[in-house]
């Protein structure tokens, strides 16, 4: 079963609780990961747990923050995590679909009906399972371990 983790900072506490919500109601098991939102709060700090909490088990993340640039930034310097900035239903599928994407981010300025639309693709999308996009895959995590020089 799918478990999602999720974590926003001051600019998206009000979205993840309504995600969490959402995602409860259609018996989604998810886990906030409870750090204290204050209007000081660091958004690395949210995605790093998030992303550590992602790889325990092969569960998948969500990250909301003011424009979710920040979030995907940071989540990306835990190994083992592709974080994608989503903007919309599109962004989702293709994130993990083609990507393989294990945690998106979101801005705190899209509305809660089209944020809940990106998660049910998110969610619904299959990793990549075609050649080219597993070489491509492949070749980013040669560079993630140091280890590529393709060029």
């Amino acid at each position: 079963m799918i478990k999602i983790i999720i974590g926003a900072d001051h600019q998206g506490v009000n979205l993840r609780d309504q995600i969490i919500d959402y995602l409860s109601s259609n018996e989604i098991e998810v886990e906030d990961i409870a750090l204290e939102n204050s209007s000081t709060d660091d958004y690395p700090d949210f995605a790093y747990k998030v992303s550590k909490e992602v790889l325990k088990n092969g569960n998948l993340g969500i990250l909301i923050c003011g424009t979710g640039i920040g979030m995907s930034i940071a989540a990306n310097k835990v190994k083992g995590i592709l974080c994608a900035r989503v903007l919309n239903e599109t962004d989702a599928f293709l994130a993990k679909n083609h990507n393989k994407a294990n945690v998106i981010a979101m801005p705190s300025n899209i509305n809660i009906e089209e944020m809940k639309k990106i998660i049910d693709v998110f969610i619904a999308t299959k990793f990549p399972v075609e050649e080219r996009h597993l070489r491509r895959i492949e070749k980013i995590n040669k560079i993630e371990n140091g280890t590529y020089n393709e060029l």
